[in-house]
């Protein structure tokens, strides 16, 4: 007789893991077809709002591995908070204006931008845009990432740019909007102002020189000839536009001789600068106090121009003469001093950054080539001291990633002294994830400069400024706003460029100063920083546009850079305006890198291209990899990485597999068995499925899904797979099948399961969508796992002595298998089913397993096991260092091995109809047999 078909053999259709990218194509449908996004809505309409509001990324290129991170960690939030009684909208975003867009737009048309009309370039910059965000859309989707894709928000939005304008009227409103000639970050290669968000640091190298500027009026206390004041710059293309030198009041200054001149210089640094001259058997002269030079006069050692002696506490002894010189025009901090001496500010390079005529001998050179011709000009008049080169952090274009410099223009600019300490005052009310943020973010406005929000560009919001063509002045009032929204509204920010002046102001208008009706209009654009800083009033207040939402956000998760750039512009503009800060809190993640901490990079060769990884893996790979590690630092990835990540996927399918295989004949309705019913086993499996439940809650709350992915795999790898499944599969496979020890096996199964498919909902979309198709029983009338509920604890199953009592017992077990794995290598035994176990064990011990004699086999997995006293054991047994109190031998289990249950029996063959297997399995099988009959 074939004994294997009357074992209850799991069956299922549940595939283990054939084609994963393919299977999750057919979900991306089945959502779609049942429109998941409102359905859910649907679900959670009047419950608490949670807001996480999307940071638009750029709609210029395909995804990459950090929009992975970014998009999927936010969904994991979502999706949570949507399952734990929460309405979680979330609307999608894209960031569609300036530089980055205009750059590709010029390159993907072939456009000469100085060629065209600016009405007709912004359609191309638009047409650019709008491609993107439907590429990068349909990516997101891919990535099973839910939320509102049919009505994203865009900045290039006519709502939006209204609402924009609108923000901008309140801030000018206040007083917090002027104009400023002040120096501002500037790259020649994109011809535009950054903001200090556009800026980054790298390597570079620099000159290093030494200069002198000899003294015109010592005002009595230097004298004129042979006299200089030394300076040091690593930036000599700003000696053009120097007009004093700084000295520090408090410092102690030297003039020392060398062979007839004499240098001024700082007291600490002399010896230094004396070597670095290479001057020999130099002596003090004189020695001074840094305030009693002020206003001495040198002259410019190459432009027939005074340099004034100054006072400031920027002058430092780190390095270089403790004399600084000062260019207002090409430096904060030289702008700041010169205010208060109200020292000219010359800036002598244009957009470009070329000189300009003021520049003298160097007009019409390239402001980096400057460097070489204003060296040959200080070497040829015999101011150069010393010339050497170093390399150093030096600021770069974001974009364009080539050097910037500091250039004197008049731009509009957002005074952050305005709302300084309202913003420093709201930081401390917002929850910041890690908490290190706060300091970071806190530090950051509280010694930041004035906001350059204005743009020399096209693509974008324009500054809605007008000007008075008689008298010059500036035009910005409730009612040029309030008609600009209307036409916004109507027709886009684009009417601006296609319009007149005269055509987009309020009928009537005229000069508050002059009476004038003749206006031009501003041509420079908004920041795009200062577009995504005020989405917070364009997209979760425009409820007429997004009922669902509402202000302010509930977290804002971003990338830690974004301390500088997104989560500080839209603190700005929201306290500028609300006097709140627009979010409750705020998360921020690292950055994606290789196996070996590196950032990734085509150079490198070391990208992972996510839609590669997708098409061949399935989405819930990469899902799986943002959970796996603490994405609060760097998140490495690699081949290698995801290969590991696609066996902790593995185990975890197979254990729903498995679950999932055992109930195939399992009606919850039906057969599901009371808990005071279940053995001490299976209430142990649900205790244990309690403490996961709460673990992973847990860990979701509190955003850490690395906590969530480790306790799961654990779970599933660890309390299921090597020990509870393990032990009941006797029980699933040789009872009989409608038996209440069966059935008793497969209500924990199906809790287990029901439980574990909603836990993984947030990381697993599609891998759990697969799964809840084939739970059994009516799932709460659920088309999709998506719109069920987080499980919670079952305090009832929470049994305190049942939890001590089996983690002793499964001690026991945990040396018993290491025993056993000893004998099967010394060949003792093959599989654990042929042996049979001896314990010896002292009193207490004795006492404590004795009541469990005969489930021992069970949970060891062996044919027998006997108990004895520990004074009873042989020499030769083994005795475990951390079980002092057991002794344990393994040898050959006696009798046959039954063709049912291979477990050993010594009664296997006296059954004469069934003579092949044990007297259990032959009672069984006749059980089943006399069932057949009846029928």
């Amino acid at each position: 007789m074939d004994y294997s078909k009357t074992l209850n053999l799991p069956k299922t259709d549940f595939p283990m893991r054939a084609n994963l990218a393919e299977r999750e194509l057919e979900f991306l449908k089945f959502w779609d077809e049942i429109d998941i996004y409102h359905q859910v809505q649907k679900k959670n309409s009047g419950r608490p709002k949670f807001i996480l509001h999307d940071g638009p990324p750029y709609a210029n290129g395909h995804i990459h591995l950090g929009h992975v991170l970014n998009k999927v960690l936010k969904d994991i939030v979502v999706k949570f908070h949507s399952m734990t009684g929460h309405d979680a909208p979330f609307v999608p975003g894209w960031d569609t204006h300036g530089l980055p867009i205009e750059q590709e737009a010029i390159k993907a048309f072939g456009l000469k931008r100085h060629n065209i009309d600016s009405v007709e370039f912004r359609k191309k910059c638009k047409d650019f845009a709008l491609k993107f965000v439907d590429i990068q859309r349909d990516e997101f989707i891919r990535l099973g990432v839910r939320g509102e894709w049919d009505k994203p928000y865009l900045t290039l939005m006519p709502n939006f740019e209204a609402r924009q304008i609108g923000v901008f009227g309140e801030m000018a409103k206040k007083g917090y909007i002027y104009k400023g000639l002040k120096p501002v970050y500037w790259c020649a290669a994109c011809e535009t102002a950054l903001a200090e968000a556009e800026v980054e640091y790298g390597d570079d190298e620099s000159a290093s020189i030494y200069v002198r500027f000899p003294v015109k009026d010592g005002k009595g206390v230097l004298p004129e000839e042979n006299t200089y004041v030394v300076i040091w710059t690593t930036t000599p293309w700003t000696l053009p536009a120097n007009v004093a030198i700084c000295l520090h009041p408090d410092f102690e200054y030297v003039m020392v001789k060398v062979n007839e001149d004499k240098y001024v210089v700082a007291k600490e640094l002399k010896d230094s600068f004396l070597e670095i001259i290479g001057a020999e058997n130099a002596g003090v002269v004189k020695e001074f106090k840094g305030s009693d030079l002020e206003r001495v006069e040198c002259a410019h050692p190459f432009v027939d121009r005074t340099s004034l002696l100054i006072l400031g506490d920027l002058v430092t002894l780190e390095q270089g003469t403790g004399c600084v010189h000062i260019a207002p025009g090409h430096g904060m901090e030289d702008y700041e001093v010169g205010k208060q001496y109200n020292l000219p500010v010359l800036s002598p390079v244009d957009g470009k950054g070329h000189f300009t005529d003021e520049a003298g001998i160097f007009a019409g050179q390239f402001y980096l080539d400057g460097n070489k011709a204003v060296l040959e000009e200080l070497e040829r008049r015999g101011h150069l001291l010393k010339y050497a080169t170093f390399r150093h952090s030096y600021p770069h274009c974001w974009r364009c990633k080539k050097p910037v410099l500091f250039r004197a223009t008049e731009q509009w600019f957002a005074s952050i002294d305005g709302f300084r300490q309202e913003a420093l005052a709201d930081i401390r009310k917002v929850r910041w994830i890690p908490e290190w943020g706060e300091e970071r973010i806190y530090n950051m406005v509280a010694n930041r400069s004035d906001w350059c929000i204005s743009r020399q560009r096209t693509w974008g919001v324009p500054i809605p400024i007008f000007y008075c063509n008689s008298c010059g002045k500036d035009l910005i009032n409730d009612e040029t706003i309030s008609h600009l929204q209307a036409l916004f509204r109507e027709h886009g920010s684009d009417i601006w460029f296609a319009r007149e002046a005269g055509d987009l102001l309020p009928p009537g208008t005229k000069c508050a100063q002059c009476g004038s009706t003749d206006f031009t209009k501003e041509t420079d654009i908004m920041d795009v920083w200062f577009d995504s800083g005020t989405s917070h009033m364009g997209v979760l207040d425009e409820q007429s546009v997004w009922p669902d939402l509402c202000w302010p956000a509930d977290l804002y998760l971003e990338g830690s850079d974004q301390h500088r750039g997104w989560f500080n512009s839209s603190l700005s503009t929201s306290v500028a305006v609300t006097g709140q800060p627009p979010y409750r809190a705020v998360l921020t993640h690292g950055f994606v890198v290789d196996e070996q901490g590196r950032k990734q990079s085509k150079s490198l060769g070391n990208v992972v291209d996510p839609l590669k990884v997708i098409k061949q893996m399935g989405a819930d790979i990469l899902r799986l990899w943002v959970s796996s590690a603490d994405y609060r630092s760097d998140l490495a990835a690699s081949p290698n990485i995801l290969k590991q990540i696609t066996e902790a996927y593995r185990k975890m399918r197979n254990t729903c597999r498995f679950l999932l295989g055992n109930l195939y004949d399992f009606d919850p309705a039906k057969d599901t068995v009371k808990y005071e019913q279940l053995p001490e086993i299976d209430r142990w499996a649900l205790l244990k499925l309690q403490k996961l439940i709460r673990r992973v809650i847990a860990g979701y709350q509190n955003y850490e899904y690395h906590v969530v992915h480790h306790a799961i795999h654990g779970f599933c790898a660890v309390d299921m797979s090597a020990l509870y499944l393990d032990m009941i599969k006797d029980r699933l496979y040789t009872a009989p099948a409608g038996s209440a020890e069966r059935r008793a096996a497969q209500t924990v199964l199906y809790e287990i399961l029901t439980v574990l498919v909603r836990l993984l909902v947030p990381v697993l979309a599609f891998t759990s969508e697969e799964i809840w198709r084939y739970v059994p029983g009516d799932k709460g009338g659920a088309v999709s796992v998506q719109l069920t509920d987080m499980p919670e604890v079952k305090e009832e199953y929470m049994d305190d002595d049942l939890d001590q009592k089996w983690e002793r017992l499964l001690a026991v077990r945990g040396e018993v298998t290491k025993a056993l794995e000893v004998a099967r290598r010394d060949k003792v035994i093959g599989n654990s089913l042929e042996a049979s176990v001896n314990l010896y064990a002292d009193d207490e011990l004795f006492s404590f397993l004795e009541p469990e004699l005969l489930e021992l086999p069970i949970i060891f997995i062996v044919s027998g096991v006997a108990l004895n006293r520990l004074n009873e054991a042989p020499e030769n047994a083994k005795r475990p260092e951390n079980l002092p109190e057991l002794a344990i031998s393994i040898q050959p289990a006696g009798g046959q091995k039954c063709e049912r249950c291979w477990m050993y029996h010594e009664g296997v063959g006296e059954d004469a109809d069934h003579p092949t297997i044990c007297p259990r399995c032959a009672e069984v099988v006749k059980s089943n047999d006399s069932v057949v009959s009846s029928l």
